[in-house]
């Protein structure tokens, strides 16, 4: 088992789950310019793939998150989720943690 040490002080901003729907079902995400309540400040990891996408690691007290959600570190830079993980490790409520794939906010340009 690898072990990730947290790297940075992780905010999170959940949005409202589960989406309104409009008259045809069709899910309507909230306003893009209305930025959630922050949820939270724990020790978390946010490491760049070489593939391109950021791995990051959440203090599991931020579940749920979800697709769509953003994670911002003391620096500034933010993060959107494109898929989140709950890893429950049985019997060692220490080594619990969020697992997420994110994209870096603006996407940095090759």
């Amino acid at each position: 088992m690898a072990v990730v040490l947290p790297n940075a002080m992780l905010t999170v901003y959940v949005l409202e789950h589960p989406w309104t729907r409009d008259a045809n079902g069709v899910p309507v995400p909230p306003n893009p310019n209305q930025k959630p309540a922050p949820r939270g400040t724990w020790p978390g990891s946010v490491l760049e793939q070489p593939d391109g996408p950021w791995s990051v690691r959440l203090d599991p007290r931020a579940w749920p998150v979800r697709e769509g959600d953003t994670v911002s570190d003391e620096t500034g830079r933010s993060w959107t989720l494109t898929s989140a993980r709950n890893h429950a490790v049985p019997g060692c409520a220490a080594a619990d943690y969020v697992q997420a794939t994110a994209t870096l906010n603006p996407p940095e340009v090759p």
